[in-house]
């Protein structure tokens, strides 16, 4: 099927120890009755409930997903859907979280929600065994490929040090409205794959960046004008070794969390803490403070933690 035909038509112990603690004490669902366009928080942590649940609580106390998303608005989801593996094996975004985001944009009255990755094992095999092609399928969404060179165009990075320019998928660039999806997991190169990691999935030469200084390249590019509207980490179950695919349901701890952030810095700062890391330890959250991508330092930031 032709490009253009295919996007509109679809297709451990320590850290069980350090997710109830790192952040803190949490407290009970809050919601936010602020005017529209203010956000009540930086950051809203949610505890204890399964992936769908906890989001609808979480983006309740941002306003609901009317504070992101406006009638007519079309919206693209990146969830990391790099892996031909099934959900319980932790490697890709949990599809439940997927589909309710994507009920979320529609209500809110988007004209259309488009879901893809750049996956590393075969794209169509991934959808389908990640659970998540069926699930955006029941919400109403459209799956669209990422599988060719085609499908991206060049921008420029211009605060790039090591990532001066890359080739990215027409969607994050044409949609109105970015919706960062990853999964918590270990990463044998980058130490974690977080928020700014997954990102590596809307651009098209990825070699690149790992040739050439990843910690950096990932810095770099989260410095690109076209950020993601909303950042929702997956911390459901969280592959602690073997990343980023992992070899077996041994290596997932299941943790029942979720994160939302606007600040790509901030929410990688608070998921390293879930996985037992201090945000220092993992270089491109770091790099990407010291750029101005946002903020590391979690005592200054206003959160709301949720328990269910």
């Amino acid at each position: 099927m032709k490009r253009r035909a295919f996007i509109k038509t679809g297709v451990g112990a320590g850290l069980a120890a350090g997710a109830t603690t790192m952040l803190g004490g949490f407290g009970r669902l809050s919601a936010w009755p602020g005017p529209a366009g203010e956000l009540p928080y930086d950051l809203v942590a949610v505890k204890g409930g399964e992936p769908d649940r906890m989001f609808d609580k979480a983006i309740d106390t941002l306003g609901g997903m009317q504070a992101f998303v406006k009638k007519g608005q079309s919206v693209v989801v990146k969830p990391n859907i790099g892996w031909d593996v099934s959900p319980e094996r932790a490697g890709n975004t949990n599809p439940l979280l997927v589909k309710r985001i994507i009920q979320h944009c529609l209500a809110a009255g988007a004209s259309m929600v488009y879901v893809f990755d750049n996956t590393c094992d075969k794209w169509d095999q991934c959808y389908v065994t990640s659970g998540i092609k069926q699930a955006v399928s029941d919400a109403g969404g459209k799956m669209v490929p990422g599988n060719q060179e085609s499908y991206y165009q060049q921008v420029d990075i211009k605060m790039g040090k090591k990532l001066r320019s890359a080739k990215v998928h027409e969607l994050i660039l044409q949609s109105d409205v970015f919706i960062n999806v990853p999964v918590i997991k270990h990463h044998s190169s980058a130490g974690l794959t977080l928020s700014m990691k997954n990102l590596m999935g809307v651009v098209w030469d990825r070699m690149f960046w790992h040739r050439n200084d990843l910690q950096q390249c990932i810095a770099d590019y989260a410095t690109f004008t076209r950020k993601p509207d909303l950042n929702v980490v997956d911390a459901y179950r969280i592959l602690t070794r073997n990343g980023p695919r992992g070899v077996s349901p041994a290596d997932v701890s299941l943790q029942k969390q979720l994160l939302l952030s606007t600040d790509m810095v901030a929410v990688d700062a608070a998921a390293a803490r879930i996985f037992g890391k201090e945000p220092n330890d993992i270089g491109h959250i770091r790099i990407a403070e010291q750029m101005g991508v946002g903020r590391s330092d979690l005592n200054s930031l206003k959160i709301n933690k949720i328990i269910l």
